[in-house]
């Protein structure tokens, strides 16, 4: 469930969920990641256009970002069949996840992200994630329809 923001005020949220509207549930990444697989599915929201796919990009590559330099970094282009030219890239560091999102193309809108820190939260600041989790999800259901059409989560 993205939500769009123009200078601070919503403008839209593209939500499309798995099951609801004919979307289908796609792969994040390859369990065995390897060079040369065919590109895989990340998922397929027709009412929205989201219709991403994920190919191996390199793998064991060194990467610095802010927060760390990585070893045996997995680079994935992901790309939508319906925006030619524009291949976001991303970068996964074992035990860490996404490090670094870049791109790669004709499509120089894209954008760029680099992880600046790793923090552990501690039990109290963990609930203050969990409320706002919480917060994000009911704002969900004022807002999408498609949304509201799922069970709302409990608080254990």
């Amino acid at each position: 469930h993205p939500e769009e923001y123009e200078d601070g005020e919503f403008v839209d949220a593209p939500t499309w969920l798995a099951g609801l509207e004919g979307a289908k549930a796609g792969i994040a990444m390859l369990g065995d990641p390897a060079l040369g697989t065919l590109s895989y599915s990340q998922g397929w929201g027709p009412e929205v256009e989201f219709v991403d796919r994920g190919v191996v990009h390199q793998i064991g590559r060194p990467d610095c970002v802010e927060a760390d330099c990585y070893a045996d970094v997995l680079v994935v282009a992901e790309f939508n069949v319906l925006e030619a030219g524009a291949f976001q890239l991303k970068y996964f560091a074992p035990g860490v996840g996404n490090i670094r999102v870049g791109w790669t193309g004709t499509d120089t809108t894209q954008e760029e992200l680099e992880l600046v820190s790793v923090e552990q939260l501690d039990a109290a600041e963990m609930d203050e994630v969990r409320d706002e989790a919480l917060a994000l999800e009911a704002h969900a259901y004022e807002i999408s329809e498609v949304y509201a059409e799922t069970e709302p989560l409990e608080r254990r």
